[in-house]
């Protein structure tokens, strides 16, 4: 089976890294010429996971059309505000039965889509039955290092889910399935605004219960969004929803949580940017969730102060009086 990995970031060398030591022929594009060289001349990349050796039979490039030659599988693993321009790169270059997977957490801003969503809209209603998303507690430097982890992977397709289920399994990565596209991509796209909330409560001094509270209350947000869209309600508690926001809010490789912890002490994400030189999907994320939870009527504290934060000029400190201070409720109220 040929494979092609769409993005050359940690998350897709990491990616690439698994499939080729199961023996698969991987293609891995990468947006610029010299990462792909790079790779190719020392098997690894130059940029990204810099100490993770890549297989043989893992090859760059930056020519898509090469990448998805003959691609049984193509998944892509490119920053969400980049989808829509990448999938219309992928248009044209991939056969009719050709899987494609999606590793990106996000929703896109202005359409408010979720990725599978906007890989839809541009290739069109007959990529639905192969297409599918793997989100979970996957930190790319984990998996790379062959750390034990567990994911989901979510397709319309049973059949589809099944077979990247087998593609993707290892002794150190292990795969569920779960028909429910909807609930694990909204859970993965809103644990990257928590994050940035947690790393907010981190910069500013807060303790454990802090972050233990905006996780548990940022779970039930996006609960409560994802069953105005659609989801099962008990996807939020599997693997791509608290399990992925557990490992989002306290890693210390978590960027989101990072971005947010100087966001608190100061710094503009610019200047975070500068120094970290990678993107935190929440500061995009947030802003088309809170458009999302305004279009459905849904109530999404946290994500609507780091929302103010990020997008209005409010300090970080300001939000917890606004926090702490809502209407007293019963818990369970707000998810029914």
């Amino acid at each position: 089976m040929r494979i092609a990995v769409i993005g050359a970031g940690s998350w897709g060398t990491a990616t690439a890294a698994l499939l080729g030591k199961k023996g698969y022929d991987v293609a891995l594009w990468a947006l610029e010429e010299d990462v792909a060289t790079g790779i190719n001349a020392a098997h690894r990349n130059p940029v990204y996971l810099k100490d993770l050796a890549l297989p043989d039979n893992v090859v760059a490039t930056n020519d898509m059309s090469v990448a998805l030659r003959d691609a049984e599988v193509a998944i892509l693993v490119v920053v969400s505000h980049a989808m829509r321009e990448v999938v219309e790169k992928v248009k044209g270059n991939i056969g009719p039965d050709t899987i494609i997977v999606s590793q990106t957490k996000g929703v896109e801003n202005g359409t408010m889509m979720r990725m599978s969503e906007v890989i839809e809209d541009v290739l069109g209603p007959a990529v639905r039955p192969h297409l599918a998303v793997l989100s979970g507690p996957n930190h790319a430097e984990e998996v790379g290092g062959e750390i034990p982890s567990a994911t989901v992977v979510a397709a319309y397709d049973d059949a589809v889910a099944k077979l990247l289920q087998e593609i993707y399994m290892t002794p150190y990565f292990r795969v569920y399935t779960n028909p429910d596209i909807i609930g694990v991509e909204i859970a993965g796209a809103t644990k990257n605004v928590v994050a940035l909330a947690a790393g907010m409560s981190d910069g500013l001094g807060f303790g454990d219960n802090s972050k233990a509270s905006l996780l548990t209350r940022g779970l039930a947000e996006a609960t409560r969004l994802g069953i105005a869209l659609g989801a099962r309600p008990m996807t939020f508690s599997g693997l791509a929803g608290v399990g992925d926001m557990v490992v989002t809010c306290f890693s210390r490789h978590s960027r989101n949580r990072l971005v947010g912890e100087r966001l608190a002490k100061g710094q503009t994400v610019q200047e975070i940017y500068d120094d970290i030189h990678m993107i935190a999907e929440g500061v995009q994320t947030s802003h088309a969730l809170h458009d999302l939870a305004k279009k459905m009527g849904v109530v999404m504290p946290i994500t609507h102060h780091v929302y103010e934060v990020l997008y209005e000029g409010r300090a970080p400190a300001e939000i917890v009086p606004a926090l702490m201070s809502r209407t007293a409720r019963e818990e369970s109220d707000e998810l029914a």
